[in-house]
């Protein structure tokens, strides 16, 4: 299966400081963006699905990362100290 066979020209709405991270970790590969988007859609055909595993979180992980994004339950730690309970 060639990639390059025959391009079209598409459009997507992307979060712009998720595109922007995203493109200067794909250029340590040397590759752009529709590269990596065409390596997804491969590895999609090739897979017969998503080629990588989505989890569905349960109701305790849902409430879990509702509460870190609510600032609940967190504390703040020191480099230092995760060092030192480490060691314990």
């Amino acid at each position: 299966m060639s990639i390059a066979a025959h391009k079209i020209r598409t459009n997507v709405y992307l979060d712009s400081d998720i595109k922007n991270k995203a493109q200067e970790i794909l250029k340590q590969y040397g590759i752009g963006l529709s590269d990596a988007f065409n390596i997804f859609l491969a590895q999609t055909v090739f897979e017969k699905g998503i080629p990588f595993e989505i989890k569905i979180p349960n109701e305790e992980t849902k409430q879990t990362i509702q509460d870190a994004r609510n600032g609940i339950n967190m504390s703040k730690i020191s480099l230092e100290d995760l060092k030192k309970q480490n060691n314990a």
